[in-house]
């Protein structure tokens, strides 16, 4: 396989961009440090909702609970800043709306399968292809802006990656067997993302989780969930309006699961 490190052009993307807001402003770097720490920096400054910042590679990328995101040439990596008014604790909420939008665009783009699991990542055949972090400003518990960084491994080379992620991630390249064009790809999900937001701000919650729920690889499977100081083991039954993670324990009782990381376990 050849893997293809040309650059994405910006024009390409905002070229036919059916959107409203979402991608109408775009900074694109070669290099960032994060895309989520430049974002919340320009959204302090009042950078408008819908600005998008692109890095084709990223030194400090990171994902959920500061852990190292690795941004190779070759992938998207980009943030959204938008500016919804609701409460801090519907953040998680668009987490789950954000992974819906990727999923579908994966689907409706290039007919592969693509599952959600609780509560950022985007797998295809069990294996990562995307995860997101969602972080915030709030202000007497109104949110002042909400930051939505997404990476895809889009034409990457996974068998570059340490020996530790090799087993458990893939990439549209590898499904596809081809490069992939990412300004189309990246322009059909602002687009998505933009109906789902949409809908989120419009209708609330049910759709968006109705959806979700239809796409998750964790209900009715058994699982461990791997939380701050604790680890629970169980079904995982639902996800509730909130976002949460409803897992019934080996003692019959139900718990309630807001983050953690989540792993399927054979029975």
């Amino acid at each position: 396989m050849a893997y293809v490190e040309s650059l994405m052009e910006p024009e390409k993307i905002k070229n036919g961009l059916q959107t409203d807001f979402i991608g109408r402003e775009i900074h694109y770097f070669i290099e960032l440090s994060s895309t989520n720490d430049l974002a919340k920096e320009l959204a302090m400054k009042g950078a408008e909702e819908g600005t998008v910042i692109i890095a084709e590679t990223q030194s400090h990328g990171r994902g959920r609970l500061g852990r190292r995101w690795i941004s190779p040439r070759g992938g998207i990596w980009f943030s959204t800043i938008l500016r919804p008014q609701v409460s801090p604790k519907d953040a998680l909420k668009l987490t789950l709306m954000t992974a819906v939008a990727v999923a579908k665009t994966i689907g409706n783009t290039f007919n592969l399968n693509a599952e959600i699991k609780w509560p950022n990542d985007v797998l295809i055949k069990g294996r990562k292809i995307c995860g997101i972090l969602t972080e915030m400003r709030a202000r007497e518990n109104i949110v002042d802006f909400v930051v939505i960084g997404v990476g895809i491994n889009a034409n990457v080379n996974v068998d570059t990656f340490p020996e530790y992620l090799k087993r458990s991630v893939t990439s549209l390249e590898k499904e596809m067997k081809r490069d992939i064009e990412r300004e189309r790809f990246l322009r059909a999900l602002l687009e998505e993302l933009e109906r789902y937001y949409k809908i989120f701000e419009r209708n609330g919650f049910d759709i968006i989780l109705r959806e979700w729920k239809s796409l998750s690889s964790l209900l009715g499977a058994y699982v461990e969930i791997a939380g701050f100081d604790e680890r629970i083991e169980g079904l995982a039954i639902d996800v509730d309006q909130n976002g949460a993670l409803m897992i019934k324990a080996k003692d019959g009782t139900i718990r309630k699961v807001m983050s953690g990381d989540a792993t399927l376990q054979k029975r």
